[in-house]
């Protein structure tokens, strides 16, 4: 097969007819032995009944019903999972990741790269939201020594050897456009439009994305864990020096008088760290509690048109 198309599906269940449309007239430019994987993340708008219909009436669409909501990368990984294309494409359902893109990143591909990615151009976003994530990525690139590029999306094209050797990476904490970058391989982008969401508002509430970026931080490095060790070295360095300084005032009878609000200052700051850093140190050891516990990444419950069938 030459070209397998990997969608997550979750809250978008008006967009899916529409994206199998643009989809396969996309993907029909470039050939004709493709497939289509909608993959349901346990859809509250009961998308696997469009997903059913879709697959009865076109068997280069497969349908893959996972039997919880596991989350969009790692329905993203049982999509890659399931994919036979020697080329796999990773969209969301929502259509602000445009088809018609497919071919751009295909023949950029062409030019002898593993993977492409999409960088998204003149997206209008809260203010708020571009400075978080700014902070975000700069934390981020300090922490993996990356030259991560924020625009960049999970709109992607990569090949069979990239997503033969990203399906063996079973972390349970997922990231994808890090892991592929991780990866690394013959890498490049592409500047494509990004269109306004086909219905209703994402899903990615502000709690959720401050989850996946402290999951995304805590696994791809311990680099904070070391910042926090080098902090304390600094603290104890110049708390050391301090005391050095008030035993010399005694020693030469200089009256050293102890502040009672910069005492309770210091108490109240060191204990916020130690707090603090024990919390880190949480963090990695339930995230080494999750991974010991070697429990699937997903579940699926059901696949359709799991055999290609020529149309």
């Amino acid at each position: 097969m030459k070209i397998s198309v990997v969608s997550p599906v979750y809250g978008c269940r008006a967009a899916l007819r529409e994206l199998h449309r643009r989809v396969t007239e996309s993907v029909r430019t470039i050939t004709d032995d493709y497939e289509i994987i909608f993959v349901n993340d346990s859809c509250p708008q009961n998308s696997w009944e469009e997903i059913e219909a879709i697959c009865s009436e076109d068997k280069h669409v497969k349908g893959i019903e996972l039997s919880r909501n596991f989350g969009q990368m790692k329905a993203i990984l049982a999509g890659i999972d399931n994919a036979s294309g020697d080329w796999i494409v990773v969209m969301d359902c929502d259509l602000q990741d445009r088809p018609e893109e497919i071919p751009n990143l295909y023949k950029k591909a062409q030019e002898g790269y593993d993977v492409v990615f999409a960088r998204r151009t003149e997206r209008k976003e809260n203010p708020i939201k571009v400075l978080l994530s700014r902070i975000f990525y700069s934390l981020y690139r300090y922490a993996t020594d990356t030259t991560y590029d924020g625009r960049v999306s999970n709109f992607s094209i990569i090949s069979r050897n990239v997503a033969d050797n990203y399906c063996k990476m079973r972390e349970q904490h997922r990231g994808y456009v890090e892991y592929i970058s991780w990866l690394g391989f013959r890498q490049t982008s592409i500047d494509v439009e990004c269109n306004e969401r086909f219905e209703g508002r994402s899903s990615y509430s502000f709690r959720k994305k401050i989850n996946l970026a402290i999951e995304l931080l805590t696994s791809q490095s311990d680099k904070i864990l070391r910042l926090f060790v080098a902090l304390g070295f600094i603290m104890a360095i110049v708390s050391f020096l301090v005391l050095i300084g008030l035993v010399i005032y005694k020693l030469v009878g200089t009256d050293v008088t102890i502040g009672w609000t910069s005492t309770v200052a210091t108490i109240i700051l060191v204990g916020g760290i130690i707090i603090s850093v024990i919390g880190i140190v949480g963090v990695y050891v339930g995230n080494i509690f999750m991974q010991t516990k070697d429990r699937p990444i997903y579940v699926i419950r059901q696949i359709l048109n799991e055999d290609k069938k020529d149309k």
